[in-house]
């Protein structure tokens, strides 16, 4: 065995030992009824280390045909992120609207930056407690012709990996954890 592979293995064992305290603590510091509300979401699916790293081979990312410079104003780009989300999987329970923030002149370019805030409304809690954030940015290039294509990124609220459509796939649970998230901060301060 090479000393790369002792290593590997040390890391692996590493790995395993803090997630297993760190589901031992969290077993042990909620409560009952707080537990079953921090893990109501995953009760539908079965997560092991084994299923987390589990490739589709045949899912297809889908994506759609962006707009492109000389054609993009403020609400083309909404009508495009609209068609875009229809392309993610998520329950017909999620709602979301959109939201211009602004733009941002550049030398080169104009960023136009939008948000897209999710929830789940109920009858009990038509307004939510909390809710998740994605945000767009269309990089519109003053120096490019103007059938180049406007460069698109998103970006989940909380989270630093920059996603561009067609290069990742959606995760409904990306949106549960915000807000399970938001939700427990809410309940550990008291006002």
């Amino acid at each position: 065995m090479s000393t790369d592979d002792v290593y590997a293995d040390q890391a692996k064992k590493l790995v395993d030992e803090v997630i297993d305290t760190a589901i031992k603590r969290l077993e042990t510091n909620l409560s009952l009824t707080e537990r079953e509300k921090t893990f109501e979401s995953l009760k539908a699916e079965e997560f092991s280390r084994q299923s987390t790293f589990v490739r589709e081979d045949n899912f297809e990312v889908k994506n759609i045909k962006w707009l492109n410079i000389s054609e993009f104003s403020v609400e083309k780009a909404e009508e495009k992120i609209h068609e875009y989300i229809k392309t993610w999987d998520y329950e017909d329970s999620w709602l979301y609207c959109i939201d211009f923030l602004g733009e941002d002149p550049h030398e080169f370019d104009t960023r136009f930056r939008y948000r897209v805030r999710w929830s789940i409304p109920t009858r009990r809690k038509p307004i939510p407690r909390a809710t998740a954030c994605v945000y767009f940015s269309f990089v519109v290039s003053s120096i490019k012709p103007g059938t180049f294509p406007v460069d698109v990124f998103y970006v989940f609220e909380a989270h630093r990996l920059v996603h561009k459509p067609g290069e990742s796939r959606f995760r409904e649970k990306w949106l549960k954890d915000i807000i399970e998230n938001k939700v427990m901060m809410m309940q550990a301060i008291e006002f």
